[in-house]
């Protein structure tokens, strides 16, 4: 199906079949589609293909100060397994001062964005279960802007911090982990982390962190990326005092780039300076989402393990 500016994306969402075993394509024209996109668990391996990040975009503006819980405050919202989006932004425009405010949410397992852009302020993306996979992605925001409990991985994407309320530190991620036993958390290979245009100038004085435990088994792994001297050099900020800094998991593995010494990196007991390719490579594509397995059939690019 092909979507014009005059129909409702959720019209094809809807006319779309349940539970299909095979790929079912919904084209989406270049235009601002100014409406609300909530795809439901029994819709299976749906793939939306727009004409490109800022071409084709999908906008809301729902938020907590104006009454919306975190989880339905979103724009675009994503259950049904299997979905792919390429050439695609989603935002959330209420801005810094409404708070949570999320651009996209899924809770797609096995699922894939690939040149798409997320963009918002505080929770801009919110990866909320199960196994996703971002490839060559643009996401955006100021506080806790990637946050949830998938299992998510982000390759060759670039994480922009943007310019929040006076006074409001930036935080990228949020990883919320409840039980060491559970297999979720963030791996961010090959990316570029860096300040949006918005903040370039006010770098020295909005400090920028790669993340805060939001629960307290929060587990983030950032390898073989770039940092630009927007990323403070304690690189990770508490949540609460010293809640959570024993439980957590968070890495580092050949990252380079102004913000990427270790030298005056926090000093927490779960925090992590990886040395060895045999404690990163668990968290690569192939072996932290199982990628080989079911990335091959999707027709997007990825690189498997730590070798480009």
């Amino acid at each position: 199906m092909e979507l014009g500016i005059s129909l409702k994306i959720m019209d094809a969402v809807t006319a779309a079949p349940d539970y299909s075993m095979h790929r079912h394509i919904i084209y989406i024209k270049k235009g601002v589609y100014n409406e609300y996109v909530d795809i439901k668990k029994k819709k299976w391996n749906l793939m939306m293909v727009g004409e490109g990040m800022g071409a084709t975009i999908i906008t809301g503006n729902r938020n907590f100060i104006d009454g919306w819980t975190t989880f339905r405050s979103a724009t675009f919202a994503v259950s049904g397994r299997g979905f792919i989006a390429r050439d695609i932004t989603f935002e959330n425009t209420a801005g810094p001062s409404k708070h949570q405010a999320v651009a996209l949410r899924s809770d797609s397992d096995l699922s894939v964005l690939f040149r798409c852009e997320i963009k918002g302020y505080q929770d801009s993306l919110y990866t909320h279960t199960m196994r996703q996979f971002y490839r060559e992605c643009r996401v955006s925001g100021t506080v806790d802007f990637i946050f949830g409990d998938a299992t998510a991985v982000f390759q060759n994407c670039q994480i922009l911090a943007r310019k929040g309320l006076p006074n409001q530190k930036n935080t990228i991620t949020a990883h919320g982990r409840k039980d060491p036993s559970q297999p979720t958390g963030y791996s961010m290979q090959f990316c570029n982390i860096s300040a949006d245009i918005d903040l370039l100038p006010y770098v020295n004085s909005t400090y920028t962190y790669l993340g805060r435990p939001w629960k307290n088994f929060s587990r983030t792994i950032i390898m073989q990326s770039h940092m630009s001297n927007a990323i403070r050099p304690e690189g990770w900020l508490e949540w609460n005092g010293n809640v959570f800094l024993d439980t957590l998991y968070y890495g580092e593995y050949i990252n380079y780039g102004p913000g990427a010494g270790l030298g005056r990196r926090v000093k927490w007991p779960g925090y992590h300076m990886m040395n060895e390719s045999t404690q990163a490579s668990n968290f690569t594509v192939a072996n932290f989402i199982e990628g080989n397995l079911w990335l091959p059939s999707t027709g997007v690019r990825y690189t498997a393990g730590l070798e480009v």
